[in-house]
């Protein structure tokens, strides 16, 4: 049979458009600028016009996104919906985080990141490029004149009242030249195209402008999602602008190409902390925090474990108003204490030089193009949208009326003593409510700004099927795969200083996607970003900051600062993992016991009980395990996921967690992701059984379980994959002093109550000290205290042994004071030295009410025990605390 009927039960073959396809499936909202097409998408009455009009492809790309997707030609939605999972997950696994603010207890915000690049063609790049240059040069020319001879303000070019009226305006800084004779060396515009196709600067930032490090993990990402497009393309690199960067403020600062810069943070729980780490540990500066600076003759100095160290420039991500609490906010816990005074004395270069904040109010644009002629000379290349500034009369009339069609901003965003609200757009206002923001404005013109509406441009941006598909239930959404649609997007753009009174423009920039019905591009509001590809018709730039010559001697003298705050914060990251181990070790062995064939020892039970409330697994007044065992094993189990109260193996875990964070740029990658994912699944696995009264003790082992195996993760990553500087120094010194200081309680509460004497709590202690294995090799079925003693006391192998923990504390404390090879430091002496300890000795008894009493044993534990307190103590002030200077220190 040569014609055969096919079968009705045969299914079609499903076809799967491939990425061309879905790009012209998408289309921008009518009015709005389409960058996929390169035109205005129509109106709805313009829609009949045009399809009768055959000569217009309304599948016809862009030249430059034709060109993007001709290299996606053979990928499908599902391939790529699968880049999209992998992007995501590549953001997931490195970290990068954004919150609107940084919750200490909850989990932080992944970094949004759209699988789309925005691709910018040549021709528009220069016209954005020269516009933003001639902005720069305005805006430095501004900040010479307001902090000098005030012309702008004699002339009335420009009202005082945006001026000396705005909080960001430091009078303390009048009439002081800035080191390097710059006051502006990086600023950020925000841009959007309108539908004439045309650039509108929208707003500026120059204070502490954000973005210069997510974008640098953008273009890792999406490059290496699409590298053979990204190398046709001619898209330029980044590296030799941020060299430029990093170049002139060396040059421009008091020491010159020697200078010791640093990069000033407010700290974790800043909602951009993540970019602040990456950026320093990119660029090779030091990332400090407030605390970890001190300023000393009027000179900044970095506070270091050896001592004072000098500071030439700060790259500052701090608000201005916080810099220095003795000039400024009094109650600023993130700036430094006489920082504008070492500023005035020419001993500091700070990029930018404070007092930039009233650039940023969006009324300025109103009078920028007015003071470009009378600054400059020039017109303004790129214009900004038009901007009223209701403090003026004349400009008050004509900006009511046009309040339907703009956007109501606050004169003084984010000022304590003006009013701030975030921006409005009169078209998402009903009747009433523009009547009463007319109202308000009318009453308190200064604060409001009114600018005009524009319609965002739109880009292409991947949807995964789930995003597409919705609440589907059915699979299709899987099976056909996500969808290009197009989204709003406005682009930062970067200048950077290049040289005294000379700025270059990062090439690309940081694009911000509006959300689904979002008309405002902004991360606070749910919206995610994209990696901008500036194009170039010439050749790529290949620069790398890589340093071109390293010799010898330079390389000896590379050696990494350790911050007295960064030391801190790693001598207690080490203190919460061994806490956390020690709490998570007890516990499953009490359960273990409790459920186990020993249940009626009483000694047992009491050495239980005893440690479980000596390191609250419990609260005070939970009865002992003798008196009520499964009361106590109910409120042990119930501690376990606790954050306050009884600090268990959750409490720790997540001081462990807060500890790491702020020092994530020492951390690896997969070290960090192995302590979020503890902290999550543990937290996770409580929260499940909250809710259920028989909370089982089965249940909870197998979570601890799941705890121990990632705990034996991130010890491991301590051990193996940290250099061994003074800061993991301080992070083992940290550990074996909590180890010390368990080990000698655990031994102490196990004789006293005679708890060793039974088999059951002999063999508990042996579990306890992990030596279970390790015993029954060398001693067989031996239940002779002298042989614990031995393995648990004085074993010099046994890394869980008194002997072995004191022995390695004295020699890293020794390494950490730099003492000669073969002597020890003044600290180090404090510990028991293992080698005067004699086993005989420790054997010896006596008669006493309870039985035989171990007294050389008991003094013994009773040293270590103070030996550890009294190291604690002596490390915080001799190392973190750096009050006096008659023990530390200045370089030169």
């Amino acid at each position: 049979m040569t014609n055969a009927t096919p079968s009705p039960l045969a299914a079609p073959a499903l076809i799967r458009p491939d990425a061309q396809a879905l790009a012209r499936a998408c289309g921008a909202a009518p009015g709005h600028f389409d960058e996929l097409r390169g035109a205005t998408a129509p109106r709805p009455a313009a829609t009949d016009a045009r399809a009768a009009d055959s000569s217009t492809d309304e599948g016809s790309l862009a030249s430059v996104w034709a060109q993007f997707f001709a290299h996606l030609s053979d990928h499908t939605a599902l391939d790529l919906d699968q880049r999209a999972v992998n992007l995501a997950r590549q953001v997931r696994d490195n970290g990068i985080s954004y919150n609107v603010y940084a919750d200490e207890g909850g989990p932080q915000r992944p970094w949004s990141l759209d699988l789309f690049p925005l691709i910018v063609d040549p021709s528009s790049w220069q016209q954005i490029e020269a516009g933003v240059l001639q902005r720069m040069r305005l805006l430095e020319r501004l900040m010479a004149d307001i902090y000098g001879p005030q012309q702008s303000l004699l002339q009335c070019w420009l009202p005082p009242a945006l001026v000396q009226g705005h909080p960001g305006y430091l009078r303390a800084m009048h009439g002081v030249e800035p080191v390097g004779g710059m006051h502006l060396h990086i600023a950020a515009f925000d841009l959007a195209r309108g539908p004439d196709g045309k650039w509108w600067v929208v707003g500026q930032r120059c204070q502490a402008p954000s973005g210069l490090g997510y974008l640098l993990e953008n273009r890792l990402a999406i490059g290496a999602q699409f590298p053979e497009a990204f190398a046709a393309l001619h898209v330029q690199r980044l590296a030799s602008t941020y060299r430029a960067l990093m170049d002139s403020l060396k040059l421009m600062s008091p020491a010159g190409a020697d200078a010791h810069l640093a990069l000033l943070t407010p700290g974790p729980y800043n909602e951009t902390y993540f970019e602040h780490a990456y950026l320093a540990r990119y660029l090779g500066l030091s990332l400090v925090e407030g605390s970890d600076l001190i300023v000393r003759d009027e000179r900044l100095y970095l506070k270091t474990l050896k001592g004072l160290v000098p500071v030439h420039g700060l790259l500052k991500r701090v608000d201005d108003e916080y810099l220095d609490p003795l000039e400024l906010r009094a109650d600023s816990t993130l700036g430094v204490p006489g920082l504008l005074q070492a500023i005035r004395a020419g001993n500091v270069l700070v990029a930018n030089a404070p007092g930039s904040a009233f650039l940023e109010s969006p009324a300025l644009l109103g009078f920028l193009p007015a003071l470009s002629r009378h600054l400059l000379g020039e017109e303004l290349q790129l214009p900004a949208l038009p901007t009223w500034w209701c403090g003026e009369r004349s400009a008050l009339e004509d900006a009511l009326p046009r309040l339907r069609e703009s956007a109501i901003k606050a004169t003084y965003p984010g000022s304590s003593i003006h009013q701030s609200f975030d921006a409005v757009l009169g078209r998402d206002l009903a009747a009433r409510e523009r009547d009463e923001w007319a109202g308000r404005i009318v009453r308190q013109s200064e604060e409001h700004t009114i600018q005009a509406y524009l319609p965002l441009s739109q880009m292409p941006t991947w949807q995964t099927s789930v995003a597409a598909g919705g609440a589907d239930t059915t699979g299709a959404a899987d099976m056909q795969g996500g969808q290009v649609l197009a989204r709003s997007v406005m682009l930062r753009v970067f200048v950077v200083s290049d040289g005294v009174q000379r700025w270059r423009v990062l090439p690309g920039g940081l694009a911000r996607v509006a959300g689904s019905t979002a008309e405002v591009a902004a991360m606070q509001r749910g919206g995610s970003s994209a990696d901008v590809w500036a194009l170039t018709r010439g050749e790529v730039d290949t620069t790398t900051l890589l340093p071109p010559h390293l010799t010898a001697a330079s390389l000896t003298q590379r050696k990494r600062l350790v911050t007295s705050r960064a030391a801190e914060n790693l001598f207690w990251l080490g203190r919460y993992t061994e806490r956390t181990e020690n709490a998570l070790r007890l516990a499953r062995l009490t359960l273990e016991c409790l459920n186990g064939e020993d249940q009626s020892s009483q000694a047992l039970l009491a050495w239980l009980g005893s440690m479980a409330l000596a390191n609250t697994l419990v609260l005070p007044g939970v009865p002992s395990p003798a008196q009520a065992r499964r009361v106590f094993e109910r409120s042990l189990i119930a501690s376990l996921g606790s954050s306050e109260g009884a600090t268990s193996v959750g409490y720790y875990l997540r001081a462990l967690k807060m500890a790491a964070s702020t020092v994530r740029e020492r951390l690896s990658q997969a070290h960090w992701r192995v302590i979020v994912r503890a902290e999550e699944e543990l937290f996770a696995g409580c929260s499940e059984h909250s809710g259920i009264g028989d909370y089982s003790s089965l249940a909870a082992l197998q979570l601890l379980k799941n705890t121990s195996d990632h705990l034996a993760a991130i010890t491991g990553a301590q051990t193996d994959r940290m250099t061994r500087d003074d800061g993991w120094r301080l992070l083992s010194i940290g550990r074996h002093i909590e180890r010390l200081s368990f080990l000698t309680g655990a031994l102490a509460h196990g004789f006293e109550s005679g708890s060793v004497h039974t088999e059951g709590g002999f063999e508990a202690m042996m579990a306890l000290f992990d030596c279970t294995i390790t015993f029954h090799a060398q001693y067989q079925q031996s239940r002779d205290i002298a042989a614990l003693l031995d393995l648990l006391v004085l074993d010099p192998d046994n890394p869980r042994s008194l002997a072995w923990v004191a022995r390695t504390l004295r020699g890293r404390l020794a390494k950490l004071a730099e003492s000669a090879p073969g002597e020890l430091c003044a600290l180090s002496l404090r510990v028991p030295d293992p080698q005067t300890w004699d086993l005989a000795q420790l054997c010896e008894t006596r008669p006493s009410e309870s039985g035989q009493d171990y007294f050389a044993l008991r003094d013994l534990l009773l040293q270590c025990a103070g030996a550890a307190m009294e190291v604690s103590d002596a490390i915080n002030s001799t190392y973190f605390t750096h009050s006096g200077a008659s023990n530390q220190s200045v370089g030169a």
